[in-house]
């Protein structure tokens, strides 16, 4: 038997460490050849790491939210054969010294007995139920709100400390005093210790941590990265789509079924797209470390999308080129890819502007974040029907607002008006859409 050490491997694009998010393996398990052993993250995504031979675990490199370095030892596997790992000279005077800690773990312990299944057990008589103890937890029968319970300061302030009221618990001493006794019993017992109080009301003490690990530790350093860089400003309009959504409800009619059903999405792109001929200094990208600007011809449109794992902007990538529904299409695709978490890097990087929607969720206005280096992104609004004034007239049309922000250190205000200003022309004339 030998062993082979599985390095970290290298990702690309320059990666020189990565952040260890999840493993699917612990030690003492036995792995096939391209089993995966464990999911990393770079900046842009998350890559599975494959097993490239069979074997058994012999210890893990790291614990996720560790950022481990490309062409660190990730995982040790023992082999049929030799293996990759030379054997050392001279053994180590204890076993399991010199290893990393999973390995000397394994080395120094049995690996453990498989979790017992639980299966339900043979229908037995039930005897009756003895008296409970002195200080055994008794059920609850809560006293008179007004009625003070017998304790003493000690049991009073340790009560109090632990959030319990004492008319919940029963008290064992003479006359009902509580004693310590009782509290311990009635804290042994969960479903009386929470047990809520008349009206579907109790105290709550439990609390949870969560480590900041993978995609949530990327997102709060991307947030917290921008809001610091940034000279954030918003600006909100409000947008008449009553022609916009007639067009998208007829045009579904007639070919939605053939060519697929039309989104909001796709004609916000395209007022994007048209829109960003005149601005071309919002489809841009600002290294301030090097203090350039670069404005990009292609539109490569980043479309925020809520992931089971947190928030990932997945790249239309040459909007300009794409059709209605072909671009109404790759952003289902990309979408659905991002949601799985099966969207690649390329998928998830090079965007130059941002779209961002809540509509679905209700809401008037957000100040959406921009997504550097990018200098502008777009954030759509709940479509709601509201009486408005046209003509003297009080009529009922479908409104929209756009909530966008920018970087005002790329972006002066009047051009972020100017910009949102066309966009909200074109889509209250859908047909300008489409005039070249």
């Amino acid at each position: 038997m030998g062993t082979h050490v599985i390095k970290m491997p290298d990702i690309g694009e320059g990666i020189a460490q990565v952040e260890l998010v999840e493993w699917f393996v612990k030690v003492g398990d036995t792995v096939t050849e391209d089993q995966v052993v464990a999911d990393v993250m770079t900046d842009k995504a998350t890559v599975e790491i494959p097993s490239p031979v069979s074997g058994k675990v012999l210890a893990l490199g790291g614990q996720p939210g560790e950022v481990m370095a490309v062409g660190s030892e990730l995982i040790r596997i023992e082999v049929e054969g030799a293996g990759n790992l030379q054997a050392s000279a001279s053994p180590p005077a204890t076993a399991g010294a010199g290893l990393p800690r999973e390995e000397a773990r394994a080395v120094d312990t049995p690996a453990p007995a498989p979790a017992p299944v639980t299966r339900p057990a043979a229908p037995v008589e039930a005897p009756a139920a003895p008296a409970p103890s002195a200080h055994q937890a008794a059920p609850i029968v809560p006293r008179e709100a007004n009625e003070r319970p017998l304790a003493s300061p000690a049991v009073r302030k340790r009560a109090l400390d632990a959030g319990i009221e004492l008319r919940y618990v029963h008290g064992s001493g003479p006359a009902g005093r509580i004693l310590h006794e009782d509290l311990d019993a009635f804290l042994t017992q969960p479903t009386l210790s929470t047990q809520s109080a008349p009206g579907g009301y109790g105290k709550r003490t439990d609390s949870e941590q969560v480590p900041v690990i993978g995609l949530r530790r990327k997102i709060a350093q991307r947030m917290q990265d921008a809001k610091r860089r940034v000279a954030h400003f918003s600006y909100v309009e409000e947008i008449d789509v009553t022609a916009l959504e007639e067009l998208r409800l007829h045009l579904n009619k007639k070919w939605g079924d053939s060519r697929g059903k039309l989104t909001l999405l796709p004609f916000l792109v395209r007022a994007m797209v048209v829109a960003l001929r005149e601005f071309p200094q919002i489809n841009a990208t600002y290294d301030d470390e090097a203090q350039v600007i670069t404005r990009h011809g292609a539109v490569h449109v980043g479309i925020a999308t809520q992931g089971d794992n947190g928030l990932m902007v997945p790249v239309l990538r040459h909007a300009e080129a794409g059709s209605l529904w072909s671009n109404a299409g790759e952003i289902v695709r990309l979408a659905n890819a991002a949601r799985g978490n099966k969207a690649s890097r390329e998928e998830l990087s090079g965007s130059t502007i941002t779209l961002t929607s809540l509509g679905a969720l209700g809401g008037i206005v957000s100040t959406p974040v921009v997504n550097t280096p990018e200098v502008a992104i777009v954030g759509v609004n709940r479509m709601v029907e509201r009486p408005m004034v046209i003509n003297g007239q009080i009529v009922i049309r479908k409104m929209m607002n756009l909530s966008s922000s920018f970087d005002h250190r790329v972006v002066d205000g009047m051009d972020a008006a100017l910009f949102i200003q066309a966009i909200r022309g074109l889509l209250e004339q859908p047909a300008s859409l489409f005039v070249e």
